[in-house]
């Protein structure tokens, strides 16, 4: 390959300048700083894993454990119109505290609940077994109801909200 300037490797040569260290050999040695990058990264990496499995964890455990989750939601609107045709059945009710129309050791709390879906009151027995729950007019709760005879509705379950 030949030069397009002769003139300009001409002037180069007489100007050559040698280094004062073209003699030395050097040798370069990698940091610990990267590695610790590394390592740092892997356990953040870690450590932000095990917070994301823990929370889908912590989620899919509360899922699991609704016990209302496979109860369909109470129609009140079809108990209203003929609670024969849900007598038997059990739904899941988010139900509001109206009022408390008594109560009797061996038989339960009469109580008057809105729910979720419908303004409409209807009245729940609440049996001695779920007497440690203190009703307040206002609170929410979710419950597990079934329709008995005569069309009266019974609470087997039921949690504050």
């Amino acid at each position: 390959m030949s030069n397009p300037h002769p003139s300009a490797e001409n002037e180069n040569e007489g100007q050559r300048i040698i280094s004062p260290f073209a003699q030395t050999t050097s040798s370069i040695h990698t940091t610990s700083s990267k590695s610790q990058k590394n390592w740092s990264l892997w356990i953040v990496s870690s450590l932000l894993a095990l917070v994301i499995v823990g929370i889908v964890g912590y989620f899919v455990y509360k899922y699991l454990n609704d016990p209302y989750r496979i109860l369909k939601a109470f129609p009140v609107d079809t108990y209203l119109s003929d609670y024969r045709s849900l007598a038997g059945v059990k739904f899941k009710a988010d139900l509001k505290v109206a009022a408390d129309l008594g109560w009797k050791a061996e038989t339960g709390h009469l109580m008057v609940f809105t729910v979720d879906n419908s303004n409409r009151p209807i009245v729940v027995m609440i049996p001695p077994k779920l007497g440690g729950i203190y009703f307040t007019k206002g609170q929410n709760y979710q419950a597990s109801i079934e329709v008995g005879e005569g069309g009266l509705i019974y609470a087997d379950s039921c949690d504050k909200e």
